[in-house]
């Protein structure tokens, strides 16, 4: 077998520094002929090379709504992280028209039901890794990743085959979904202690299938922390999430 080819930067876009001194960086990548919009977030200035989340979005999302953008802040101008997202399979750039909410979720979901992409997104995000860090602005031994909901149906099978990443925070999902088979039989592989977000009342995922793919997970390190509501994240997870990967990953190993 031949080995994949390498991914071609197609482009980076100029620089923008916004007020806060948030500094965002759109590019583009051509993954086995197709194209991969992605966004890198980092403080305004230079220093040492910095530890990188990667942040998957949910269904509803793309990668630089303005969800996502206020997460990337909180980890950037408060933890001193560069961050780092792609689009999903049906989302952002990947269309023709930027749409958010409930129904590009559901769109999503449908997908997910049909063909669920796992390993187009996981060699699209490792393209994504490679890419960012040829920049040689960041620490290869801390990175994380962030994504709960759809960021963990894609995030999960990442993390089972990408040693690169060293802590994760994933959740609401759970081996009740359709083809969700795929993530159960990864979770054994997860070897990077993790955090794992459960919402209560989720009326996606059954309590019972979100505590299952939790306890699959195979990392020696894992933490279960239960929230209340339906399936839709809320501040004092991202606090939690936020605090979580700083401890696991700001300092050197």
């Amino acid at each position: 077998m031949q080995p994949a080819a390498a991914p071609t930067i197609a482009s980076w876009s100029t620089p923008q520094t916004h007020d806060d001194g948030l500094v965002t960086r759109m590019f583009r990548l051509v993954v086995s002929g197709h194209a991969v919009p992605g966004v890198l977030w980092t403080p305004a200035g230079t220093g040492q090379p910095r530890p990188l989340v990667l942040m998957g979005h949910g269904g509803s999302q793309h990668k630089a709504s303005p969800a996502m953008t206020a997460r990337a802040a909180q980890l950037v101008l408060h933890h001193g992280f560069a961050v780092a997202a792609i689009d999903g399979p049906l989302h952002g750039e990947r269309r023709k028209v930027l749409a958010l909410g409930l129904e590009r979720q559901a769109e999503f979901l449908a997908m997910w039901r049909r063909d669920p992409q796992i390993d187009l997104m996981v060699a699209d995000w490792k393209a994504a890794i490679d890419a960012v860090l040829a920049l040689g602005e960041f620490d290869a031994r801390r990175i994380a990743w962030h994504g709960v909901s759809m960021g963990t149906a894609y995030g999960l099978p990442l993390l089972a085959c990408e040693p690169r990443i060293a802590a994760a925070v994933l959740g609401m999902w759970g081996t009740s979904y359709p083809n969700s088979e795929r993530l159960a039989a990864a979770a054994p592989q997860v070897r990077c202690p993790v955090l794992f977000q459960q919402k209560w009342d989720d009326e996606l995922f059954t309590r019972e299938s979100q505590i299952a793919l939790f306890g699959a997970l195979g990392c020696e390190h894992k933490w279960l922390k239960v929230y209340p509501g339906r399936h839709a994240v809320i501040a004092e997870q991202l606090d939690d999430a936020a605090h979580f990967l700083a401890r696991a990953i700001s300092s050197d190993p």
